[in-house]
C-alpha cells in the first residue's frame, strides 16, 4: 500500500524544472575564431551567417565589438528578455561582460564583427567624441589633416585603453608614435605601405596588428579609396601600474 502510495504521489506531483542549458567558453564557441592573444586583450573574428546562431556562450571579461559590415542580431542574454540589435558598419559597442548569450541572425543578414576581450578591470568608461555607452560625450580632440590626409578620431576610453579610428584618404600617409601598444584592426579593404619602395600590405576588413611598445609606425594607403581602422591604444603605464598594485 505505502509503495502504491509512493508511485500515486510521484504521478501526481509537479514537473521538476528543466536545467538551464549550460554556457560554453566563447573560445569553444565555433564562430569564434581566436586570432591575436598577448598581455592585453584576446581578439576574435566572428562571423555568423544568416539564419544561423550561436551556441549559448560565457563573457567573463569585459569586450569591446566592431561590426564590419551593417548587423542585424537578436541578442538572446540568458535570464534576460531578447533584444534587437541593429549596427551601422563600422560601430563599436562595449560590454563590461559577465553573461552567456545566443546571438541569433533571424534577419536574414550574416553577422561579422571583432570581438576584443579587455583581460584586465577596466574601471570607470567614458564617451569621447562618440556615444558608445550611457552618458554624455566627454572631451573630443579630433585631428584632421583635410581631404589628401588624414583624420584621427578618439572614440571611447576606459582605465587602460583608448579608442580611436583613423581614416587615411587616398595615398595618405599617417605616423604613430606609439609609446605603451597598440592593437590595429582594419575596417576595409585596403593597402598599406610602411616604406617606400616595399611591397604593400594587403588588409581585409577585420584583418588586425599589434604594434609594439617604442615603435614609430608609419603608413601610407595605397589604394584609390579612403582607409579606416580601429586603434586600441594601451595608456602609458597602465599594464605595470595594475601588476605592481596587485597582491
Amino acid at each position: 500500500m505505502k509503495r502504491s502510495f509512493l508511485v500515486l504521489a510521484l504521478l501526481l506531483s509537479p514537473s521538476l524544472p528543466a536545467q538551464a542549458p549550460v554556457a560554453v567558453p566563447i573560445a569553444k564557441e565555433p564562430h569564434h575564431h581566436l586570432v591575436l592573444e598577448n598581455d592585453y586583450v584576446r581578439v576574435f573574428r566572428v562571423s555568423v551567417p544568416a539564419h544561423d546562431a550561436t551556441l549559448l556562450h560565457q563573457h567573463d571579461v569585459p569586450y569591446l565589438y566592431i561590426s564590419l559590415g551593417p548587423a542585424d542580431v537578436i541578442n538572446a542574454v540568458q535570464g534576460r528578455p531578447e533584444a534587437h540589435l541593429v549596427m551601422a558598419d563600422g560601430q563599436l559597442g562595449y560590454s563590461p561582460g559577465h553573461f552567456a548569450h545566443i546571438a541569433r541572425t533571424d534577419a536574414g543578414t550574416p553577422f561579422d564583427n571583432v570581438t576584443i576581450e579587455l583581460l584586465h578591470p577596466q574601471g570607470d568608461v567614458r564617451n569621447l567624441c562618440q556615444k558608445i555607452v550611457k552618458g554624455d560625450l566627454g572631451p573630443c580632440f579630433q585631428t584632421d589633416t583635410g581631404s589628401r590626409g588624414y583624420m584621427n578620431e578618439p572614440l571611447f576610453e576606459t582605465r587602460e585603453f583608448r579608442v580611436d579610428v583613423v581614416t587615411l584618404q587616398s595615398k595618405a600617409r599617417f605616423v604613430h608614435r606609439v609609446s605603451s601598444g597598440c592593437l590595429y584592426v582594419s575596417l576595409d579593404a585596403t593597402e598599406l605601405e610602411d616604406a617606400p619602395g616595399k611591397p604593400a600590405i594587403k588588409l581585409r576588413p577585420g584583418d588586425r596588428f599589434w604594434v609594439p611598445a617604442a615603435t614609430i609606425l608609419k603608413l601610407r594607403n595605397t589604394t584609390p579609396n579612403k582607409a579606416r581602422y580601429l586603434l586600441l591604444t594601451v595608456k602609458h603605464g597602465s599594464l605595470r601600474t595594475k601588476r605592481e598594485g596587485e597582491s
